[in-house]
């Protein structure tokens, strides 16, 4: 028997930089028909700048300040994927306020699959380091806990993307169809 999604239900997809948000993000509001909207790209286009540009010239606190009005009022209320930025979802009340928009999602890799996919990538502000893989595992420390609880953790390194996604769209497909019902409901699995 299939379980029939609410349509109106978001996905926010979360985790760690580089575990793979915005392109898994993209296939999977391609399958459901749903838009994607990457919160660090809107936040660019909103400020002309890219987020190393924002956080080097109004810093962090600015920048966050940023993803909250984006998650308040900054997105459609329904059949959206937000890829949100890895640290969104730490700052204190995030989670609580994607929770209560939609489908939780959160997405891991190991620190060293990490590196490798983001050393290439100058618009890392936070890993413009001398040594980014402690400054990794300082990150990853703080903010483990929190991605934690944020819903499914779906691993996403040494597997196929096709199974990430089969696996994102399950997830989806089960939390939705409960999604907005009492707390105790939600928490049986």
């Amino acid at each position: 028997m299939a379980i029939s999604t609410r349509p109106e239900t978001n996905l926010y997809i979360v985790g760690f930089m580089g575990t793979g948000k915005t392109t898994i993000g993209r296939a999977v509001a391609n399958r459901l028909g749903y838009q994607l909207i990457d919160s660090d790209h809107e936040i660019e286009r909103q400020e002309d700048a890219t987020v190393a540009e924002v956080f080097a010239e109004k810093g962090e606190v600015y920048f966050r300040q940023c993803e909250r009005e984006f998650i308040d009022q900054g997105h459609p209320a329904s059949k959206t994927v937000v890829a949100c930025g890895g640290g969104l979802v730490v700052q204190a009340g995030m989670l609580a306020r994607l929770q209560s928009r939609g489908v939780v999602v959160c997405l891991h890799a190991s620190l060293e699959t990490i590196l490798q996919r983001t050393s290439g990538n100058r618009n890392r502000p936070l890993l413009h380091v001398d040594d980014p893989m402690d400054r990794l595992r300082e990150l990853y420390a703080a903010r483990e806990p929190i991605y934690r609880r944020a819903g499914a953790v779906i691993l996403t390194d040494h597997r196929p993307t096709s199974d990430i996604i089969s696996h994102v769209l399950r997830v989806y497909r089960r939390d939705s169809a409960e999604w907005g019902q009492p707390a105790p409901s939600r928490s049986r699995r």
